[in-house]
């Protein structure tokens, strides 16, 4: 699966998630440590609203503080809506992916900055389905491709706080359940 193809998808298996919350479903707690259903949602809101921003060309300090708050506001459903059909027009713009980024760390290829935001939507949509009690499975062809970005990148991410240790599972898990596994959660 090409990587413009699998943001796509990912984008569309979280996006399926969020419009599946129900009202009192927004303070449940998530397979991420002290997040709300209403934090991963933010989290994920707060992360599309950089993306138009760093693509274009601006750096952090650039963009400075603007989306340190509630992005979610009284409707978090529109706030995601919008966000995502923003970072998404800019990941579609021809020459997304061969541009550099300036993130926290550094300047990385815009090419890495997709397969974390993709990695990102992807099992955070699994989160947000194990939290609401929505069908947890996600795209067959996108768990492989983000098993595989993960794969290549674990050992650099160990020791982070990004992911908790690895869980063991069956050495014949689908690529679902070793992707879930391998950052940390309990399939």
């Amino acid at each position: 699966m090409e990587l413009i193809q699998a943001h796509g998808v990912a984008m569309t298996e979280f996006d399926r998630r969020v419009r599946e919350i129900a009202p009192d479903q927004w303070s449940l707690g998530t397979p991420c440590r002290e997040w709300s259903v209403r934090d991963l949602v933010g989290h994920l809101v707060h992360e599309q609203l950089w993306a138009p921003e760093l693509l274009a060309g601006c750096t952090p300090d650039q963009v400075g503080d603007r989306f340190d708050h509630d992005n979610l506001g009284d409707d978090p459903l529109v706030s995601w809506v919008v966000a995502a059909a923003a970072a998404r027009e800019a990941w579609l713009e021809p020459s997304a992916l061969s541009k550099t980024v300036s993130v926290s760390s550094g300047t990385i290829p815009a090419e890495e900055y997709c397969w974390q935001m993709t990695a990102d939507l992807a099992v955070h949509a699994w989160d947000l389905a194990r939290s609401i009690g929505a069908d947890e499975r996600i795209d067959p062809d996108l768990a492989s491709a983000v098993l595989g970005y993960v794969e290549r990148n674990i050992e650099d991410w160990s020791g982070s706080s990004m992911f908790d240790s690895p869980v063991p599972v069956a050495s014949d898990a689908d690529d679902q359940t070793r992707l879930i596994g391998l950052l940390g959660r309990k399939p």
